[in-house]
């Protein structure tokens, strides 16, 4: 039997007297702050089960957050696993179709949203035969049939709510992936999840009582709602979280003037506080700084050494997928940082480097990254997809579906995902190499890196470039970009078209959308673009 993850701040509130230790410091974008207790967190979450207890949404319905950040995301969050609801997180900017195809796949019967939001889902509703209600945060009143205020009923709502010990099994949470090479699948995750979360983030972050903690995630990403809600209250941690957008000033101020000490966010977010070069960051008091880590894809060497030549900080890369639920390799203080590498497995986890036929590939050969199962957060299902999810699991192992190599001593070092990689006149070309080369030029800002069909090389090297602002695109820039890449990686390596580009489209975990700059690049659909950041 696994506790409810719905019980997470349970532990840590106060009582009879006690104080309730801040939970959450949710920032609002003029940089004042609100603290929330675990307590009253937990109070809240138990007035929201009650509510859905009352309106029929719990025991397995999916009750779906279409929220940007703010209180009612954690307490409608916490509220639906402890009501035995499964919780489907969404971003608060998606469009009908993403919405669509969501809410339709997963029969989310319940949506809690604000009344702008109200139209679009008015608009979609037919195509939604199993939504019932929609709940509103921020209406004191009934808006219709099925339309209903959640602070009229919230506010009728006993705060304590009995939710017993579950079934590991039993379902807690749906989160769609990434869209990255074609439509998103649902994948479920469980309350057993638990152990794991709280054992990783307690091995890699290294958190005290004390730490005040930043996930810079979106809750309707993986990373949001793990290491952004989950883990940090299992261990008691204080976290804030900011509703302001990115800006990289704004964004400084938050870690000197909260006081951050251990920070968590992507590469994407890295890279374009580098590029930057308007702010000194230096100005900034970052005393209270211990930690940074990332997550989403590979940390490129070159943002490694930006962290310590700008920050005075080492960034510690992780890795894990919508998948695995939590950490599975990563680096961490007290393990020295190979720049490039992903680092070495978490405890209980065992990593491996298969081949074609399930054996272990010897060290520095690329082959299936895979990981010996089970683990508790692992998925439990693809959505109506089963065959696909058995698919995954093979030889004992589950196959990542990213090609890595282990060097001699244990590290492990990403090459590609495994329909990313590039087979150029026979070789075999990580485009992450090719994008980290590119990074180590003063002019290039953000790189992205593709195969597209050739006659003569099966296929070729096209880049796509963003320039640093105030650098002027040239044939003689062209010619440096493909030399650079040949001198730093092999002539094998070297790019046969360079594309000038704005920006580099990328999904909001950070990723690279390569099958989106090859759709661009041939003319073609690029398919499934739900899930596409905003950010420049």
């Amino acid at each position: 039997m696994a506790k409810n993850l719905g019980d997470v701040c349970q532990a840590w509130s106060g009582g009879a007297g006690r104080p309730d230790p801040v939970a959450l410091r949710l920032v609002r974008p003029d940089l004042s702050s609100h603290d929330h207790g675990f307590g009253a967190i937990d109070a809240l979450a138990g007035q929201f089960a009650n509510v859905l207890r009352d309106i029929g949404q719990d025991q397995g319905r999916v009750v779906a957050l279409f929220l940007p950040k703010c209180i009612e995301v954690f307490a409608s969050f916490l509220g639906s696993l402890k009501a035995k609801s499964v919780v489907l997180p969404l971003f608060a900017n998606f469009g009908d179709l993403a919405l669509v195809d969501r809410l339709a796949d997963s029969g989310a019967s319940c949506i809690v949203t604000r009344r702008s939001s109200l139209p679009r889902i008015e608009r979609i509703r037919p195509s939604l035969p199993a939504l019932e209600v929609v709940l509103l945060v921020d209406s004191e009143t009934d808006q219709g049939p099925g339309v209903l205020s959640l602070p009229a009923r919230m506010g009728r709502a006993k705060s304590e709510f009995a939710s017993a010990a579950v079934d590991d099994d039993t379902p807690a949470l749906i989160h769609y992936t990434s869209g990255s090479t074609g439509k998103p699948k649902g994948v479920l995750h469980v309350h057993g999840a638990a152990p794991h979360l709280e054992r990783s983030m307690s091995e890699v972050m290294q958190l005290g009582r004390d730490d005040v903690y930043w996930c810079t995630a979106d809750h309707g990403w993986i990373t949001g709602t793990s290491y952004g809600i989950l883990a940090p209250w299992l261990l008691g941690i204080t976290q804030i979280q900011v509703m302001g957008s990115f800006e990289p000033g704004y964004w400084f101020r938050i870690l000197a003037e909260q006081r951050v000490s251990v920070w968590y966010t992507a590469p994407t977010a890295l890279r374009m506080l580098a590029r930057a070069d308007d702010i000194d960051y230096r100005s900034y008091d970052l005393s209270a700084l211990r930690a940074i880590f990332s997550v989403g894809e590979p940390l490129n060497p070159e943002i490694g050494r930006w962290g310590r030549e700008v920050l005075e900080r080492d960034i510690h890369d992780t890795w894990f997928q919508t998948e695995t639920g939590g950490i599975m390799i990563a680096n961490r203080p007290g393990l020295a940082i190979r720049p490039g590498s992903m680092g070495k497995p978490v405890a209980s986890i065992q990593a491996a480097v298969l081949d074609d036929q399930g054996r272990r590939c010897p060290a520095r050969t690329t082959g299936h990254l895979c990981l010996r199962y089970p683990w508790t957060s692992m998925f439990r299902d693809y959505l109506h997809r089963t065959d696909s999810y058995r698919a995954k699991f093979a030889y004992g192992y589950y196959d990542s579906g990213d090609l890595a190599y282990e060097d001699e001593d244990g590290y492990f070092w990403f090459s590609a995902r495994n329909d990313d990689v590039i087979n150029t006149s026979g070789h075999l070309v990580s485009p992450f190499e090719v994008e980290s080369a590119l990074l180590e030029l003063a002019e290039v800002a953000e790189s992205g890196a593709v195969g597209v069909p050739d006659p003569v090389l099966f296929e070729k090297i096209v880049v796509f470039v963003a320039l640093r602002k105030g650098v002027q695109a040239s044939d003689e820039l062209r010619l440096k970009i493909r030399l650079h890449v040949a001198n730093r990686l092999s002539a094998a390596a070297t790019p046969q078209d360079v594309v000038l580009v704005d920006r580099i489209p990328k999904n909001k975990s950070g990723k690279i959308l390569r099958r989106v700059l090859r759709a661009r690049y041939l003319g073609e659909d690029p398919g499934d673009l739900s899930t596409i950041e905003d950010q420049a």
